[in-house]
């Protein structure tokens, strides 16, 4: 009686254990808990990208999210973009300056994009966001989870027809590749971008990706095969500098 006991309770974990590798949220959660977890909620994080100071500001549901410049037509002005619960503003030189609301869509959208991809998986359980399990793959000899994630239109922000793919080591559950859609004035576009030079910075992981395009339209499903057949263009490096996590 007592081997038929540990015998059901044995399959009982192996099905709990299967449930939650096959539910999208737990990895996620798993995923975020791995990179940082709490730690994300209340902190300040600086980097700099492409020849910008980026910052980020959160103490639970309060955050702003900035970027630093130098304006290229007059080298004397410092441009200071802040994107806030209370929306966005522009100061020049320290003075709080008027944008016309199409141009702050576009600006908002634009320190968004950076601070989203680098502080990655930190964002992937707001409530717009929504989650589907793809299955399991191996890609250069390593195992991984399929996270497909797309956006509610309420809240998702102005890009929530973007459709993405993740793949989240199924080992220590940091992310190996994403994928991406996105809308092009001709169509649709797609990235893959692959990790390289993860390191934790007090607490936090941080990620440079290799940022892949294919030549010609293709299906965002597709692009985890091009990898393989090395049919891939490398576009770029997505290089965060000079991190700083307090």
């Amino acid at each position: 009686m007592r081997k038929f006991t540990a015998f059901i309770f044995y399959v009982f974990v192996l099905l709990l254990q299967s449930c939650s590798e096959n539910n999208p949220q737990s990895i996620i959660d798993k995923t975020i808990a791995a990179s940082g977890g709490d730690k994300y909620l209340h902190t300040t994080i600086e980097f700099d990208f492409r020849g910008r100071h980026y910052i980020s500001n959160r103490e639970g549901g309060k955050f702003s999210y900035e970027r630093i410049f130098k304006n290229e037509k007059d080298s004397t002005q410092t441009i200071h973009d802040v994107v806030s619960n209370d929306g966005f503003k522009r100061f020049v030189n320290d003075t709080l300056t008027t944008v016309p609301d199409s141009m702050a869509v576009k600006y908002t959208s634009s320190v968004n994009s950076v601070l989203y991809f680098a502080l990655l998986p930190y964002g992937l359980n707001d409530a717009s966001v929504n989650k589907k399990f793809l299955g399991e793959t191996t890609i250069d000899n390593k195992s991984y989870y399929k996270i497909e994630i797309t956006f509610n239109k309420e809240g998702g922000g102005e890009d929530h027809d973007d459709r993405f793919i993740y793949w989240i080591n199924t080992s220590d559950y940091t992310i190996g590749f994403l994928a991406y859609s996105y809308a092009e004035t001709d169509g649709i576009g797609y990235r893959l971008r692959k990790a390289y030079n993860s390191r934790k910075v007090n607490g936090i992981l941080f990620s440079d990706y290799i940022n892949y395009a294919p030549n010609g339209k293709i299906q965002l499903e597709d692009l985890e095969d091009f990898y393989r057949k090395n049919e891939l263009k490398e576009l770029s490096r997505i290089e965060n500098t000079n991190i700083q996590v307090k």
